[in-house]
């Protein structure tokens, strides 16, 4: 039987135990009945990645009134996925919300992120889906800063939901002791690229062995409407992601290609 609270489902790309995703759920349980399905370990980096070559399994982990946490062996997006064919039958989710990451996702880091891919997959699905992180990778940071800002945004998209195919991609950047956000800024993804993305491990045992590494380079560094610069000033971003990756600005530019 439906229930008449609103169903919001939530999920991440940190695993089921990460601090982030406690402090997501903290926020959005005064909101509704939420049910977790995320992975049962670490998955950063996975994107919309899908799991087609095993079996994907989901394990009940715990369930109290309002709030069942479910662990499941693939990626974020095979949780949304699991999610909605195995647990959502009785109530359709009314919001989807992944993270909060442990690390920021702006700029390029959308396309790699498994945190903003488990929301654009609830977009497609059609549910008014939410991606939150945070730019810092310390495990013991305190998400306290960010409940708030979680629980009043989520509150109003449960009201006022989401155009089609839109989904919000939301980050905080990281506040030192006694600061507080600058304010909340609706920005652009800012271009931006990764360099010297590789490190050689020395292991005398697999001669040809990489771990990923990297830094991050800014090519809009004078510009203040990006998501980049938004958390460089302290102010969360808000950058609205739309599914159609069409390139419309360039359609015109190709209109005269003539391959027959």
């Amino acid at each position: 039987m439906k229930s008449s609270k609103p169903l919001i489902l939530v999920t991440n790309d940190d695993g089921y135990t990460a601090g982030g995703l406690s402090a997501l759920v903290k926020s959005v349980v005064p909101l509704g009945r939420v049910l977790v399905v995320a992975p049962d370990g670490p998955r950063s980096g996975a994107g919309c990645s899908i799991t087609s070559n095993v079996p994907v399994r989901i394990r009940l982990v715990s369930s109290e009134p309002n709030l069942d946490i479910y662990a499941c062996s693939g990626s974020p997006v095979d949780c949304v996925k699991i999610a909605l064919h195995a647990l959502c039958n009785e109530q359709y989710p009314d919001l989807l919300v992944s993270g909060i990451n442990h690390g920021d996702n702006s700029s390029v880091c959308v396309h790699y992120s498994g945190t903003v891919s488990a929301a654009i997959e609830g977009t497609m699905k059609g549910i008014p889906s939410i991606a939150f992180s945070l730019a810092t990778h310390d495990s013991d940071v305190d998400f306290a800063p960010t409940l708030f800002i979680v629980r009043a945004l989520c509150s109003r998209i449960l009201a006022r939901s989401l155009p089609v195919d839109v989904c919000l991609n939301v980050n905080f950047p990281v506040l030192s002791c006694n600061e507080s956000y600058a304010g909340i800024r609706l920005c652009r993804m800012g271009r931006g690229r990764w360099d010297s993305e590789w490190v050689s491990a020395c292991n005398p045992m697999i001669p040809e062995c990489y771990w990923l590494t990297g830094s991050f380079t800014d090519l809009e560094p004078d510009s203040s409407d990006t998501d980049t610069a938004a958390l460089a000033s302290k102010y969360v971003s808000v950058t609205p992601i739309s599914v159609d990756m069409t390139a419309f600005d360039a359609m015109k530019s190709l209109s005269d290609i003539e391959l027959l």
